[in-house]
């Protein structure tokens, strides 16, 4: 019987990002790991809450996410946490450079997934949201809820 496809399996989600922020545009960059890294990656043991990307001498760096110490790792195991290179085109380096220059958005790491074998991070620019923006998200939210209880009925 042949192995099913599992796709992109997901390996960490900011699930606060879209709570906290608009999401205006993504990029998937791939992402510059040690051979622990990986393994902690593939266990799951990824924070993202904190996470954001900067440009400095024209290289993307992922800063404040967590990736756990392999457990199984010796003394050659990574830190927890430290900066990441982000691999994107330079183009994109650019764009991003200059969206952070002028509108004074923020771009952060939505999520960790395996691509052909590979660890990807799906990076998003984005702009804050207010308190009246997220109560505003709620209650649209809320009310959609309660028209598809109402369909089901």
């Amino acid at each position: 019987m042949p192995r099913k496809d599992p796709g992109e399996p997901l390996l960490a989600s900011n699930k606060k990002a879209f709570h906290n922020y608009t999401v205006l545009d993504r990029f998937e960059a791939g992402i510059r790991l040690s051979g622990t890294e990986v393994k902690s990656c593939r266990a799951r043991a990824i924070q993202l809450q904190d996470g954001y990307v900067y440009i400095k001498n024209r290289r993307a760096i992922l800063a404040n996410v967590h990736i756990a110490q392999y457990e199984f790792g010796n003394i050659f195991n990574h830190p927890a946490k430290q900066e990441r290179a982000l691999l994107l085109h330079k183009r994109e380096i650019l764009k991003l450079a200059q969206w952070l220059d002028t509108k004074g958005g923020t771009v952060i790491p939505l999520r960790f997934y395996l691509k052909n074998g590979l660890v990807k991070v799906e990076i998003a620019y984005c702009q804050g949201k207010t308190h009246a923006d997220q109560r505003e998200d709620l209650k649209k939210r809320e009310s959609d809820r309660e028209i598809r209880r109402a369909l089901r009925k």
